[in-house]
This record gives structure tokens, C-alpha cells and sequence, in this order.
């Protein structure tokens, strides 16, 4: 096996420590030498590829992002009902609530991670440069580059983080925070109010 991809699989190794880690016990737990116990590896492996608690975080967050933004792009690619902008957007944006068993996982150490943003700069650019493409992804989905359509796809994008987190400490169930959001795109598209199956547990998951 190339060198190079034995390393990417040792990192990535890691990081899913990271994150099991982080679920668990939240960030506060994650140290350079708990995750090396976690991974079952030496304290000196997890140093030779990370040098600081920030960097190793920092890979860890970059995995699991790319993890449900592969899903938010399986979501966009799957066929139904039909090929609009609204269902498109309704599919990707499910793919960031926890709904299914692996968002529900993912969930907490986004969060987790989100909060550390607030006060590591690093973890905080990757986020903007990350939210900034997603932004301008929805707002050409709603209505290319207009004005409008940048402030709309900023309010959809804040309204599925508010409603991620109230999913996770059970201020709302998962019917008030489907609906809530098929209220919103509904307006945003100008279509009457309709009925969308229950969705628990997204196929794209």
C-alpha cells in the first residue's frame, strides 16, 4: 500500500477517536493522550501527526464536515418526485438535522465543535469558508445572485442550525422541526403548503 494513503488512514484514524471521544464526553475530554488510548496507538504516533490539541481538532472537524457534505451531495444527486430547486434544497438541508442514526451521531460533535469555533480562530475560518460555499450553493437555488436570495439563504442556513440544536437538547420532536422547515421553504418558493412524508431517518445516510 503507497505510503502517502497509510498515512491519510492513520489520520483519519485519529480523528474518528476525536470524534468518539467528543460524543461521549464532549470536547473538554479530548486530550493528545486520550485519543491515543482511544485509537489504540502510542502517544508518539498521535504527535508525529499532530504537534498541538488545536491541529488535531481541526483535521478532526474537516473529516466529519466532508462527512455529511458527501451525504448533502448523494442527497442533491438522488432522483425524486421531482428535479426542482425546492425538493433539492429540502433533501440536502435534511442531511444536516439529526434525523438518521449516523446524523445523530455526528450531531453532537458538530455542535461541540461549533461552540470551541467561538474561541479558536482556525476552527472558525474553516467554518466561514465552508458556510460561505453552502451559502452561496442555496442562494443560487432560491434565486441566483440577488440581494434576496443571499438574505433568504442565510436565514434557511441559521434555521437548520437553530433547529439542529433544538433537536438535540429535545426542545422540539422531529415532526415540528420537519415542518418548520417545509414552512419556510414553502415561502421562500411561493408554493402552497403541502403535505411531505415523515422523514426519520433520510435514505441518503
Amino acid at each position: 500500500m503507497p505510503k502517502q494513503v497509510d498515512h491519510q488512514q492513520r489520520r483519519a484514524q485519529i480523528a474518528e477517536a476525536v470524534c468518539r471521544l467528543t460524543a461521549q464526553h464532549g470536547l473538554d475530554a479530548v486530550s493528545l493522550r486520550q485519543v491515543a488510548a482511544e485509537a489504540g496507538v502510542s502517544m508518539g504516533r498521535v504527535q508525529h501527526y499532530f504537534t498541538t490539541k488545536d491541529e488535531m481538532l481541526l483535521f478532526a472537524f474537516r473529516t466529519i464536515s466532508e462527512q455529511v457534505e458527501q451525504r448533502m451531495r448523494a442527497a442533491a444527486l438522488t432522483p425524486g418526485e421531482t428535479s426542482g430547486p425546492h425538493e433539492l434544497l429540502r433533501a440536502m438541508l435534511l442531511e444536516m438535522l439529526p434525523l438518521s442514526e449516523q446524523a445523530k451521531v455526528e450531531a453532537p460533535v458538530l455542535a461541540a465543535f461549533l461552540a470551541r469555533a467561538v474561541v479558536a480562530p482556525d476552527l472558525a475560518d474553516f467554518l466561514a469558508t465552508d458556510a460561505g460555499r453552502l451559502r452561496e450553493f442555496v442562494a443560487a437555488q432560491i434565486g441566483g445572485v440577488q440581494p434576496a436570495a443571499t438574505l433568504e439563504a442565510a436565514m434557511l442556513l441559521a434555521l437548520v442550525d437553530g433547529l439542529m440544536l433544538q433537536l438535540l437538547t429535545g426542545q422540539i420532536d422531529e415532526p415540528t422541526a420537519l415542518a418548520t422547515l417545509d414552512h419556510h421553504l414553502n415561502r421562500i418558493f411561493g408554493t402552497a403548503t403541502r403535505q411531505h412524508p415523515t422523514v426519520s431517518s433520510p435514505t441518503n445516510s
